[in-house]
């Protein structure tokens, strides 16, 4: 499928693996929708056994709900559907080293693919993430650069290095991913046996919810749905830029205060008006949820049997806040695993 620039048109080069647009300097993307045939899974060179998530369903807040359990996934997040094909290309490219930011998952998923496949592998990630996964990042054989400060200059520090001439594997500006993404989708049309009413997704970038959301749009344009699920994203109030793009048109005044849910405390999503764009043509939406509600959602799906990290807990919340609007069947991602976080 034709990938291309989103800014001047440019198709993404034959050779090299550019995390943007050499000509403009933007994003690239698929310049027209996913299809059915283009799935990933069935053409990787790299994979380590990544999706088949299974779906289980629990009678939380008086309703039947399905968790799809993306925690389960190699390395402990839904990451590992996109690294999979993102990693795929560079091997395809004839790439034997590359960098990568990231605040734990997308580098431990990253390392673990790299190693696979032969990959040299640095990950930058800021000095607050999350020590089960700066250690698994190391596991697998990756170089770790800890960066001081907040999330950004961690991706800050890795655009520097970009800049010198390494490869950025990036899993935000680059779009490879997204189609490994979108096969959730597609797994949760097949175990639900129909297409579900709403999926609540936790969102940093958001890229998980963009691929997701295509591969419904996918279903849709082959008649095997009827209409689109409705996408909630759920952010951490301390730093939930979608959300106010979303709610306010703008992004301008964003914090990037500290949050238990570390994975989506990214201050600028890069692919952020394509997120909004999408959600609101589902008919959904995006809610940012306190602090003060994380833990205690956390602890709440351990109590159903589910062990997630504080990220994904997000969705405990915005499911309470969101159950009664939400058509049925409704879906919550569970994106990372509790083993990955240590308080």
């Amino acid at each position: 499928m034709k990938i291309a620039c989103v800014n001047c048109g440019q198709p993404y080069p034959d050779s090299g693996v550019p995390y943007k647009c050499p000509n403009c300097g933007g994003l690239f993307d698929y310049a027209e929708s996913l299809s059915l045939n283009h799935n990933p899974s069935s053409i990787n060179q790299i994979s380590l056994g990544e999706g088949n998530a299974p779906l289980v369903d629990a009678k939380v807040f008086g309703r039947e709900v399905y968790f799809k359990c993306e925690y389960l996934n190699p390395t402990g997040s839904f990451k590992d559907r996109g690294t999979s094909a993102l990693i795929s290309l560079l091997v395809s490219r004839g790439i034997k080293e590359a960098i990568e930011d990231s605040s734990g998952n997308a580098g431990a998923s990253f390392a673990a693919y790299a190693a696979r496949a032969g990959i040299k592998a640095r990950v930058y990630a800021p000095e607050s993430a999350s020590g089960p996964k700066r250690k698994q990042i190391e596991a697998y054989g990756a170089e770790l650069i800890l960066i001081s400060g907040p999330r950004s200059k961690a991706s800050e520090a890795v655009m520097q290095a970009a800049e010198s001439g390494m490869i950025y594997a990036s899993h935000a500006y680059l779009p490879f991913n997204l189609p490994g993404y979108a096969t959730c989708a597609y797994e949760i049309f097949e175990q639900l046996g129909c297409e579900p009413g709403a999926v609540v997704v936790p969102a940093g970038q958001g890229g998980f919810l963009l691929g997701v959301a295509r591969g419904f749009e996918a279903l849709l344009h082959a008649d095997k749905i009827q209409q689109m699920p409705v996408m909630v994203g759920v952010q951490a109030s301390a730093c939930a830029p979608l959300y106010e793009l979303w709610k306010n048109g703008t992004m301008d005044d964003i914090q990037e205060s500290p949050t238990v849910a570390e994975g989506v405390r990214t201050r600028w999503p890069v692919r952020a008006k394509a997120v909004v764009e999408i959600t609101r043509r589902s008919g959904g939406r995006f809610v940012s949820v306190d602090e003060a509600y994380i833990l205690s959602g956390r602890d709440a799906l351990a109590r159903l049997g589910f062990y997630v990290e504080p990220t994904s807990a997000l969705a405990w919340r915005a499911l309470e806040e969101s159950i009664l609007t939400l058509p049925d069947p409704v879906v919550v991602v569970l994106t990372g695993s509790g083993l990955k976080y240590l308080s």
